[in-house]
C-alpha cells in the first residue's frame, strides 16, 4: 500500500474571483463601495430599532438582530478579500482559514433561524391577533433568539471540530475568495466521510427544516387573509409581512440557486462569482428592503435624522 505523508498545514491560498491583475483595481472598488453599503445600512437599521420605542416590538426586534448578523456575515468574508486584493497576497493561514469558515456558519444559520422566527411572528399577528401580545412576550422572545444563536453556535463549532481532524497534502488551493465548506474538504487528503455524513446530516435538518417552517406560516397566513372580507384589511394584513417576504425570497432564491448551479456546472470559479449573490449582495439589499417597504422603518428613519 502507499504511504502517503499527511501533514498539518500551516496556510491556503484563496484563488479570488479573478487572476487577471488589471481586475483587481474594479473588484477592489466594488467590493469595498458594497461592503460600506451593507455596513452603514445594516448599522442605520439597528441604530433606529433602539432609539424609537415605536420600534420596540418582536417584529422589530428580530429585525434588528438579523441586522446585526448580516454585518457579521459580509465581515467574515469581504474584509479578508480586499486585504488580499491590497497587498496582493493570496494567502490565508490555516487557523484563519477555520475561523474563517466557523464565523460564516455560524452566522449564515443565524440567518436562517432569525428568517424562521421573524415568519413564525408574522403568522401569530396575523393569524392569532387577540394573543399576539401574550404569546410573542419579551421572554419567549429572548428564548427564541436565545435558541436560534444556540442551534447556530452547536452546528458550527461542529463542522470545525470534524475539519480540524482532516489531513491535508500537497494541493491547498480554494479557487473561492473565502474558506467555504465544501471547498476546504475537497483539498482534504484523508477520509471525509464523517464530514460528509455530518454535512448531509445538518443539510437535511437545518437547511430543509426552517424554509419549511416558513412555508407553512405563510401558507397559515395567506389562509387568514383571503378570509378578510375588506380590500384594504387584505391589504393592511399583507402590507405587515411583505418586506420579510421579500427578503426570506431573496435569501432563499440565492442560496439555494448558487448550490444548485454549482451542482450542475461544477465549475469552481463560476461557483464563487455566483455566491458573491447571497454572501455579499443579499446582506446589501436587506435595509433598502425594510426601509422602502416599511411604512414604519420610514418614518422612523426620518425621525432619527431629524
Amino acid at each position: 500500500m502507499e504511504s502517503r505523508n499527511y501533514t498539518r498545514v500551516s496556510e491556503f491560498f484563496l484563488l479570488g474571483l479573478s487572476d487577471e491583475a488589471e481586475l483587481q483595481p474594479l473588484l477592489f472598488g466594488l467590493f469595498l463601495s458594497m461592503y460600506m453599503v451593507t455596513f452603514i445600512g445594516n448599522l442605520l437599521i439597528i441604530l433606529v430599532i433602539l432609539t424609537d420605542s415605536h420600534l420596540h416590538t418582536p417584529m422589530y426586534f428580530f429585525l434588528s438582530n438579523l441586522s446585526f448578523a448580516d454585518i457579521c456575515f459580509t465581515s467574515t468574508t469581504v474584509p479578508k478579500m480586499l486585504l488580499n486584493i491590497q497587498i496582493q497576497s493570496k494567502a490565508i493561514t490555516y487557523e484563519g482559514c477555520l475561523g474563517q469558515m466557523y464565523f460564516f456558519m455560524l452566522f449564515g444559520l443565524l440567518d436562517n433561524f432569525l428568517l424562521t422566527v421573524m415568519a413564525y411572528d408574522r403568522f401569530v399577528a396575523i393569524c392569532h391577533p387577540l394573543h399576539y401580545t401574550v404569546i410573542m412576550n419579551p421572554k419567549f422572545c429572548g428564548l427564541l433568539l436565545l435558541v436560534c444563536w444556540l442551534l447556530a453556535f452547536l452546528d458550527s463549532l461542529l463542522h470545525d471540530l470534524i475539519v480540524w481532524q482532516l489531513s491535508f497534502c500537497a494541493e491547498l488551493n480554494i479557487p473561492h475568495f473565502f474558506c467555504e465548506l465544501n471547498q476546504v474538504v475537497q483539498l482534504a487528503c484523508s477520509d471525509t466521510f464523517l464530514v460528509d455524513l455530518v454535512m448531509y446530516l445538518a443539510t437535511v435538518v437545518l437547511v430543509i427544516i426552517p424554509p419549511t417552517g416558513i412555508f407553512y406560516s405563510y401558507s397559515k397566513i395567506v389562509s387568514s387573509i383571503l378570509r378578510i372580507s375588506s380590500a384594504s384589511g387584505k391589504y393592511k394584513a399583507f402590507s405587515t409581512c411583505g418586506s420579510h417576504l421579500s427578503v426570506v425570497s431573496l435569501f432563499y432564491g440565492t442560496s439555494f440557486g448558487v448550490y444548485l448551479s454549482s451542482a450542475i456546472t461544477q465549475n469552481s470559479r463560476a461557483s464563487a462569482i455566483a455566491s458573491v449573490m447571497y454572501t455579499v449582495v443579499t446582506p446589501m439589499l436587506n435595509p433598502f428592503i425594510y426601509s422602502l417597504r416599511n411604512k414604519d422603518i420610514k418614518q422612523a428613519v426620518k425621525k432619527f435624522f431629524n
